[in-house]
């Protein structure tokens, strides 16, 4: 009987958090909402052994390759059910996969691209929040949607790729 209470008083005790403690009472009301994770981008330097690991190695849905002369670069995309990757292989000198990929010979992650339900409204309103926008207004993006990047040294060195969604 000893070990018993000794069990009972040194049981963890559980809480439950009331909804009116919840989280997103915290953040600020937006004229734009940030939505879902669409894609992790990942330079490669080389296109088609990457897309044979994802496609031949790991049994992944891989699309064909596909030139965007505007970004300079090559894409491919990995299906994985909840989001994606996006494979990125230089199109042309100029091209900033390029100059990442000089840096980092064996590739890495580029970018994250996260959708948002008004990109005007998103721009207008991180301007206002000091955010830089690397760009003066939104380039259609892979999948033929406005898309803008925001500055890595104000997203804590990660560059961010917003989408129309």
């Amino acid at each position: 009987s000893g070990l018993l209470t000794r069990l009972q008083t040194s049981a963890p005790t559980i809480r439950t958090l009331s909804s009116s403690n919840s989280f997103s009472q915290n953040i600020p009301s937006c004229l734009w909402k940030l939505g879902r994770l669409n894609h992790v981008a990942i330079a490669v330097p080389d296109l088609e052994k990457a897309q044979s690991l994802y496609k031949d190695v790991l049994g992944a849905q891989v699309s064909e390759t596909v030139a965007l002369p505007e970004h300079g670069v090559y894409t491919v995309f990995v299906e994985l059910g909840n989001t994606k990757l996006e494979l990125l292989h230089p199109l042309g000198e100029k091209s900033p996969i390029a100059s990442f990929l000089q840096k980092n010979k064996t590739g890495g992650m580029h970018h994250i691209c996260i959708e948002v339900d008004d990109i005007k409204a998103a721009m207008t309103e991180l301007k206002k929040k000091k955010m830089r926008i690397l760009s003066e207004e939104p380039k259609i993006g892979a999948h033929g949607k406005p898309v803008i990047f925001l500055h890595p040294k104000d997203c804590h060195g990660v560059l961010v790729e917003l989408e129309q969604a």
